[in-house]
């Protein structure tokens, strides 16, 4: 058994997050492990945390909030139903880059690749691809001899279908292909450690209404996506299955047109994870407080609602908080701010985020910088980098 399996096989028993280090996957960041979406291990602990990562520069320097934002190419992964509600009907690209958890490994990154169009008045379509490498893993077997490296990845490759239902209102779908490598095959107690795929869908809504506030021009929109509802996700044949992080994102925004050049958003995302908190158990493993987490997708998500062994109390520390702004000036430059916030004992990423976009005709360029304390939090200044694309250019 080489020494990245032994750690893996450890992780995965444990919480699924997997955690990570410059030798290994194990890796204590301040009083714990990180998982690869910068949550402490005390996060409700699910497969493939890379899905709520946050990818694009946009929503990245506002908080990670993006649920009732006025809809772009990016909008498949915030709220899918806001396609339908892009300005026009040419066909938009974009590429976001993200290096990811600099403080523990050099290499790993984010990539994202999406595109948008709108049919025609009343329907749109979008598909995005979200790959993620966790670097170079160098392995070593029990006698710490050199076994070569290996170099684990996640991706997913998801298709959207929005239509807009009167003049305010639209529902978006997503499905989603989830695919899982991060052994190098190797055999563990007689089980052979594999790749793992999984399907998932989202599906949303989004609200928008023109209206006027203190005399001058504004648009008031609410959206809601639950996302990645599917199938569990398991790395041995017959072995134990995990649930994908689920998850309920609700958010509002209000836009107004300060004047002829200069416009204001304020929003604010609230989230939480539709996935069973698991239960206290003594040493034997006998439930002492909450409720048994071994039960199906849907039951995970209408449990995950009053579960908690701590009660009503310990559900409500389930659910972050991203309140943000962003300001446009002659819908060509933008400055915009957020913050988000997750219970200490919950995940505890609390950071500070700030960033800018440039429009140029058809080419925007988005940066994203993230604030938090070094010595607390592994993913203090990472950067996030967007740069879209509008066929036929602005009209």
């Amino acid at each position: 058994m080489n020494f990245f399996t032994k750690h893996f096989i450890r992780i995965i028993s444990c919480s699924v997050t997997l955690t990570v280090c410059s030798n290994a996957w194990a890796q204590s960041v301040g009083t714990g492990a990180t998982s690869t979406n910068g949550s402490s291990v005390n996060a409700i602990p699910t497969a493939v945390p890379f899905l709520t990562v946050s990818p694009d520069s946009r929503s990245g320097a506002m908080g990670d909030a993006g649920a009732a934002l006025s809809p772009d190419v990016n909008a498949s992964y915030w709220n899918p139903s806001k396609l339908a509600f892009l300005e026009d009907n040419n066909a938009n690209i974009s590429l976001s880059y993200s290096p990811w958890l600099r403080h523990l490994l050099p290499d790993v990154n984010l990539t994202y690749l999406s595109f948008a169009k709108k049919l025609d008045d009343r329907n749109a379509i979008g598909a995005s691809l979200r790959y993620f490498n966790l670097g170079t893993i160098e392995l070593f077997d029990q006698y710490q001899t050199a076994q070569g490296t290996y170099r684990p990845n996640e991706f997913s490759i998801d298709g959207t279908f929005a239509r807009k239902f009167g003049q305010d209102f639209s529902l978006g779908v997503t499905l989603r292909y989830i695919h899982s490598s991060l052994s190098n095959g190797a055999f563990v107690q007689g089980q052979q450690i594999n790749a793992a795929n999984a399907v998932a869908a989202d599906v949303s809504v989004y609200y928008k209404k023109k209206t006027e506030q203190f005399g001058k021009d504004a648009v008031f929109a609410f959206g809601a996506n639950i996302s990645n509802i599917g199938t569990k996700v398991g790395y041995t044949d017959g072995g134990q299955k995990y649930f994908l992080p689920t998850n309920f994102k609700f958010g509002v925004a209000n836009t107004l047109d300060l004047d002829e050049y200069n416009q204001l958003t304020l929003t604010l995302d609230v989230n939480k994870l539709l996935v069973p908190t698991p239960p206290l158990r003594d040493s034997n493993g006998k439930i002492i407080s909450g409720k048994d987490d071994n039960v199906s997708t849907v039951s995970g998500i209408f449990g995950s609602m009053f579960d908690a062994p701590g009660g009503l109390s310990e559900e409500f520390q389930e659910i972050s908080f991203s309140p943000a702004a962003e300001y446009w000036y002659n819908k060509q430059f933008a400055i915009r701010a957020g913050y988000f916030y997750e219970n200490p004992n919950k995940g505890n990423r609390q950071y500070l985020t700030l960033g800018a976009g440039l429009k140029y005709d058809a080419i925007v360029f988005d940066f994203a910088y993230l604030i938090a304390n070094q010595a607390q939090s592994p993913l203090a200044n990472t950067l996030r980098f967007t740069l879209s694309y509008k066929f036929g250019g602005n009209k």
